[in-house]
């Protein structure tokens, strides 16, 4: 049956719907039910992932690096963790993963071995100092953004 066909049965409900439930008059049943999000619930907006996203885009176009940003628990080691978000990347040897638990207080900026010539560890500590400013302020997004543009800015365009 397509969507927004009507059937009608022509057997009668014997029975009482359960809680929460009525026999319409065409002897159909409606029930309410609560209601139940498709997915997990984003900490962002649709436009703060917008510009996240525009962001990531940008950095990632301008430097020919694989910017990438994880946001949730690290774990015990979060240096090791974000070392394996790294390693999980399609090309880790250009990549940079911006990793971020806002639960443990925790920042790591971790570079693939191309990357870390362009982006070496002042840059990225820059990057972290401004993240721990915005992220004060309780600017979750501003922060991701702001630190993708240092980055992206210290490591210039591709070099060929």
């Amino acid at each position: 049956m397509a969507t927004g066909e009507l059937t009608h049965s022509s057997t009668a409900v014997d029975e009482e719907p359960g809680y929460g439930a009525a026999v319409t008059s065409s002897g159909r049943i409606s029930a309410a039910k609560m209601y139940e999000p498709a997915g997990p619930i984003s900490p962002f907006t649709t436009q703060q992932l917008a510009r996240l996203d525009e962001a990531l885009t940008l950095a990632s176009r301008e430097t020919g690096l694989d910017f990438s940003v994880y946001l949730g628990d690290l774990g015990e080691d979060t240096r090791a963790t974000a070392e394996g978000l790294l390693a999980s990347t399609d090309n880790p040897a250009d990549g940079v993963v911006i990793a971020v638990s806002p639960g443990q207080r925790a920042i790591e900026v971790v570079t693939g071995t191309q990357a870390r010539h362009r982006l070496p560890d002042r840059g990225a500590k820059l990057a972290v100092a401004s993240m721990v400013a915005s992220f004060k302020e309780g600017d979750l997004v501003g922060g991701l953004v702001n630190a993708l543009r240092m980055l992206s800015d210290q490591a210039g365009a591709p070099q060929h």
